[in-house]
């Protein structure tokens, strides 16, 4: 794929530079973007790969939030998130409803650019010497060290957010 074509969505990029995270830009076939696809055709550890979670809590109005994952782990919706979301029913958001809040597509879905909901970190991503996250989009990717999300004013690190696959 030409790099001219794939770009980072342009609310993505605004936010990278807005927040000064330093970064770089992984391409990638939209075919294989999907997180296990990625890393298995570009040499990539899955342990190193964050996936991005939209998540709903049955209020009135719907309440969202995103939630960062290692790919080894499940988040953990059921209790940990039930818990933080004050202990409403929380499942997760519909490929419908993430595009409609976010404008990305599942596969690109990242939390740059979402900062007007809460972005809940698993803390064993920020244990990792690097991460890939989504572009916010399905032709690229995003290489940070972890601690860059802590510049982002949403973004909450939450011990067992998610438990091993």
């Amino acid at each position: 794929m030409s790099q001219q074509i794939a770009e980072l969505a342009p609310s993505v990029a605004e936010c990278l530079q807005k927040y000064g995270i330093v970064h770089k830009v992984l391409y990638c076939d939209p075919e294989l973007a999907d997180t296990a696809k990625f890393c298995e055709h570009y040499g990539y550890e899955l342990a190193h790969a964050s996936n991005a979670i939209v998540v709903a809590a049955k209020s009135d109005p719907i309440q969202f939030a995103c939630c960062m994952v290692l790919a080894t782990t499940k988040l953990d919706a059921n209790k940990k998130v039930r818990q933080i979301m004050d202990g409403r029913k929380v499942s997760f958001a519909t490929p419908e409803q993430t595009q409609e809040l976010t404008g990305m597509l599942i596969g690109g879905v990242t939390p740059f650019g979402l900062q007007s909901i809460p972005l809940l970190i698993d803390s064993a991503v920020m244990e990792q010497p690097q991460v890939i996250a989504g572009g916010g989009n399905r032709s690229t990717k995003i290489l940070l060290h972890p601690e860059e999300y802590r510049k982002l004013p949403n973004a909450k690190i939450i011990e067992g957010l998610a438990i091993p696959r």
